[in-house]
């Protein structure tokens, strides 16, 4: 039967000092108490560890073996502690994040690195997919969370919010509109909207076409052939304005900029965890909520 930890660790100690006065002061136990522990160890071991008498304590042959051999086994134990202790508390493992396209420039990189930084045990991978994927690929355990815009519909999932942002319009530097630090929606509703595909995010597009419902005349929705046409030409050139979240304000293309819609509701985005969530999907539900207070990402 292998001995208890606390004994090896006094053994090395005493085999340190080769003095039990000394021994027990360092470990701070009465020296009887060590005594004792020293010679369980012994009977354990079926061997003498060491050779005492009035003036000395000197290791035997068993005892200086033992005294050599334990070091690296407890720091071996340690390790093996540690590691079980971190799979616990979700620090350890691979964590699969899938986050929709128009959280990856600011939101979901920003999470991934304080993941990473928080838990250098963790190995996070970070994939953009197509929104109305994401809750049934973390339901079905594909992936282990998801950032979503909006709070998309799914079964077997939790939704967490995760932050808030105004809605505003981006539009081109030389637009007239650019001039107010602050858009009304019906001067907005005025020019052509530039929208996402709907199959991309319903969600959201629903709730950014459905600012402007009551305007007259209705607005003019403009959807590019491609859901994030990268020359934004129309954009650009002054035709269209696009509604977007603050957000677009960090990947500002050149000539273009952004002002928020008066009295518009704020937009949403989401972590998406599953229903049944194990250390990790709580170790990711904590640093979001850590993260999300330091950034201000949700107003009190």
């Amino acid at each position: 039967m292998a001995p208890d930890t606390v004994s090896l660790r006094y053994f090395l100690v005493l085999a340190q000092e080769l003095n039990f006065t000394r021994a027990a002061a360092r470990i701070g136990i009465a020296q009887p108490a060590l005594s004792a522990r020293i010679r369980r160890l012994e009977a354990e071991l079926g061997a003498s560890l060491l050779v005492r008498n009035t003036r000395s304590v000197v290791l035997t042959t068993a005892g200086a073996a033992l005294a050599e051999s334990v070091p690296p086994a407890l720091a071996a134990l340690d390790r093996a502690w540690d590691t079980a202790r971190n799979a616990g508390a979700g620090e350890l493992g691979t964590l699969r994040i899938g986050y929709s396209l128009s959280t990856g420039a600011e939101t979901a990189p920003a999470l991934v690195d304080r993941l990473i930084r928080s838990s250098p045990g963790l190995e996070v991978g970070a994939v953009p997919m197509a929104t109305p994927e994401i809750s049934p690929a973390v339901a079905d355990g594909r992936i282990d969370a998801g950032i979503t815009r909006g709070e998309q519909p799914g079964r077997g999932v939790r939704r967490f919010l995760l932050r808030r942002e105004r809605v505003g319009v981006q539009l081109a530097q030389h637009h007239p509109l650019a001039e107010h630090p602050e858009i009304e929606i019906a001067d907005a509703a005025a020019y052509p909207l530039r929208l996402p595909d709907r199959t991309a995010n319903p969600v959201v597009h629903d709730q950014l076409s459905a600012l402007f419902r009551d305007t007259r005349p209705h607005p003019r929705f403009h959807t590019p052939a491609v859901s994030f046409d990268m020359s934004q030409r129309d954009l650009r050139d002054g035709l269209t304005l696009a509604p977007a979240g603050e957000a677009a304000v960090t990947t500002q293309p050149a000539g273009l900029t952004w002002r928020p819609l008066q009295g518009a509701p704020s937009l949403t985005i989401h972590l998406v965890l599953p229903r049944e969530q194990s250390p990790l999907h709580r170790r990711i539900r904590t640093v979001a909520k850590t993260l999300a207070h330091e950034l201000h990402w949700l107003p009190d």
